[in-house]
């Protein structure tokens, strides 16, 4: 077998055709590993870009399935795919004054161009490829909107009925919307996220049904070729710095993964440094990572340091609470994985608040990319980060936007609005309370003269 399923903490293998979310032994969360030394890796990472000749071939349009050689856990003729992936690396340098940076150093990968407008179709063409090798007829997830929305739509373009869970009024009417209109069944659960994944988790080996959070390790085989797409857009160049915002930790953790296997497989000769940009509101990796101090340890994390503060969180029913619904996340399932991903990309964790979000979406909107507000959490996590002095000014940048502007209106109204309503009801509770970058619509008399008093200045 050249493909096969491995714990992260006691090493544990299981076959490929297992459906399995955590070690059956130890309860660890578990990776897709390689027999490299068995498959026809590539000597260079320039030999992808023969792909581009082969873009009437559906598996080298998409932007997952192009980079098969490093993720082969199925034939490439097995493959699920619907397109995803044709995203844009944009070099930012409208943007770059706000973060402080040098122009042409900045760089925001945007996700939103994916079919369902998030980065969740990288995974989810991943996960549902694998429940279609296992037989599976059913996949499920927990969801603060993206990953539902992911999960219906490629359900109902494979096969698949799809069950969501989601918690009560925590979801985005722009994501929800998604599922409803896919076709999935959806569940609101009393309660939030957190609640939703753990009923879930319990769900689906009950019913035989196929999960495809992130806790699935073939979803972040997917999730690896963002990374992927990043270099290849950079000529190969590796970035110093890759920035990214911290929910349920599957982007941070399959970014680590996919830079940690290019360099054993000598195709990169160094892995940039891993910024996870927590929310204020939902702060775990922060809290424990840079204040308490958990790491990887090579493979040996403090277990009571960990189980601890999630104890402590359950006794004080602790809860997420932040505008970017996205990683509106208190209790991430990736936490161990992110660990790791920090030690072998030499990382670090920050958090920031709703206001500091919602300016930096306002900046990067201006710059030509709408995004939905956990995206700009890279981008103001960035700006941090140049005013510890932390990043320099002349460091290669890479921002994550994770997904599309329309994936959370309600937001973005309310910061350019200028109108009280909103503010009282949207921003003033999350802590925001300037919009020095809104873009407020001016009101005019239905007057052709005014009209153009207004638009002359």
């Amino acid at each position: 077998m050249t493909a096969y399923q491995k714990c992260i903490l006691c090493g544990e293998t299981h076959d490929i055709s297992e459906v399995l979310t955590s070690c059956p032994s130890c309860g660890g969360l578990l990776d897709v590993e390689y027999e490299w030394d068995k498959l026809p890796v590539p000597k260079s990472l320039k030999e992808f870009e023969k792909k581009w000749s082969e873009r009437s071939v559906p598996t080298s349009f998409s932007g997952v399935w192009r980079f098969h050689e490093l993720l082969p856990f199925v034939p490439k003729d097995k493959c699920k795919t619907i397109g995803e992936g044709q995203t844009v690396l944009q070099q930012a340098d409208k943007v770059a004054p706000y973060v402080g940076m040098n122009a042409g150093n900045l760089y925001l990968q945007y996700e939103g161009l994916n079919p369902s407008g998030s980065f969740k179709d990288n995974g989810m063409t991943a996960a549902l490829t694998h429940a279609n090798l296992v037989g599976a007829k059913r996949a499920a997830c927990a969801s603060t909107g993206n990953t539902s929305a992911s999960l219906a739509l490629y359900a109902s373009l494979t096969g698949l009925k799809s069950v969501v869970f989601v918690g009560s009024g925590k979801i985005a009417y722009g994501k929800l919307s998604q599922a409803l209109d896919y076709g999935a069944l959806t569940l609101q659960i009393d309660g939030d996220f957190d609640d939703a994944m753990a009923r879930v988790r319990e769900v689906c080996p009950k019913l035989g049904i196929y999960l495809v959070n992130s806790v699935n390790p073939f979803r972040l085989e997917g999730q690896k070729t963002i990374m992927f797409r990043v270099l290849e857009s950079l000529r190969w160049q590796v970035p110093d710095w890759i920035v990214v915002p911290g929910g349920n930790l599957g982007n941070s953790s399959s970014f680590g993964k996919a830079f940690h296997e290019l360099k054993e497989l000598g195709l990169i000769d160094r892995v940039p440094r891993l910024a996870v940009i927590n929310a204020h509101g939902a702060n775990t990796l922060y809290e424990m990572y840079e204040k308490n101090g958990a790491r990887w340890n090579g493979g040996n994390p403090d277990r009571p340091l960990i189980e601890g503060y999630f104890k402590r969180m359950n006794d004080e029913n602790r809860r997420a609470h932040t505008i970017a619904s996205a990683i509106e996340i208190n209790r991430p399932v990736n936490f161990d994985k992110c660990l790791r991903a920090l030690e072998w990309c030499n990382g670090l964790v920050r958090e920031v608040t709703d206001q500091q979000i919602l300016d930096a979406k306002a900046q990067i909107g201006q710059g030509g990319l709408g995004c939905e507000p956990a995206s700009a959490a890279s981008v103001a996590g960035a700006k941090l980060l140049r005013e510890e002095g932390v990043i320099a000014p002349s460091d290669r940048v890479v921002c994550i936007l994770t997904g599309h502007l329309l994936k959370d209106p309600t937001a973005t109204v309310a910061y350019h609005s200028g109108q009280k309503k909103y503010h009282d009801e949207v921003l003033a509770p999350r802590g925001v309370t300037t919009t020095q970058f809104a873009n407020n619509p001016v009101p005019v008399p239905n007057d052709v003269d005014a009209i153009v008093r207004a638009i002359e200045g």
